[in-house]
């Protein structure tokens, strides 16, 4: 049988998907409406109904993330996750000629949604069905990996073995990108209702809250926390972080 992904080592890119994965139980059980349904995806890829989503930060959090990359952006890119919203587009607009971005979801519609916003075609991007937990791709493959806002959305062993998984495949001296909550001032006038949204559609989310990310590396990882600034009354986080070794 072959696997559902192929990674072409020599140049260090994620191939074409050959068969397609099966959605993780987790996924259909908790978010098949917001993410695996063709007609959630038409739904919910609106950008005021994200900037809703993130309480007026949505512009504030995507340029964060922008800022850490290099204008032009060279080498290899690994984005881990379709992110709605126009963030892939932007990043597309500032790859360099030589630039590679290898862009992975496991979710088939959400890679053709987002395959739908780019500027087409672009040799420097690809599109894969794969699981962030299995990375079908080689060690030290990439300069830097994306995350936005992943793992809270993962139970706790997907998201070990996610994170694990991208620093595997960074270079050393490659940096993880990531902008996800954080548990925010105690004073905060929404915290309450953060918190409900969490229990009533985001059961692994208050992960965020009580534990900082770095707790959920790989114990023998040795990095280096090279930034973490908070937004919001601290509700969100971005963590830029350096593989050693």
């Amino acid at each position: 049988m072959n696997s559902p992904t192929q990674c072409q080592d020599a140049a260090s890119r994620i191939a074409a998907a050959e068969q397609p994965l099966p959605t993780p139980v987790y996924l259909r059980k908790l978010y098949w409406w917001a993410y695996e349904h063709p007609l959630a995806v038409k739904f919910w890829d609106r950008d005021f109904l994200i900037n809703f989503i993130l309480l007026g930060n949505y512009d504030r959090l995507g340029n964060a993330v922008l800022e850490e990359f290099p204008q032009p952006l060279g080498g290899k890119t690994l984005q881990i996750s379709c992110a709605y919203g126009k963030l892939t587009p932007r990043l597309q607009q500032q790859l360099g000629d030589e630039a590679q971005l290898d862009i992975i979801d496991v979710l088939q519609v959400q890679l053709d949604n987002t395959r739908r916003k780019l500027q087409q075609p672009d040799e420097r991007i690809t599109l894969t069905q794969c699981n962030a937990a299995m990375l079908k791709c080689a060690d030290a493959s990439y300069d830097r990996a994306l995350m936005f806002f992943l793992p809270h959305e993962l139970p706790e062993p997907v998201r070990r073995q996610a994170l694990a998984e991208a620093f595997r495949v960074l270079k050393p001296g490659g940096q993880l990108v990531m902008v996800e909550f954080h548990r925010p001032k105690w004073w905060h006038p929404l915290r309450l209702y953060q918190r409900l949204v969490f229990m009533l559609f985001e059961p692994f989310a208050t992960d965020m809250w009580e534990h900082e990310l770095t707790e959920y590396f790989p114990p023998e990882l040795q990095y280096r926390l090279d930034k973490k600034a908070t937004y919001f009354g601290d509700l969100y986080q971005k963590l830029v972080l350096t593989k050693l070794g």
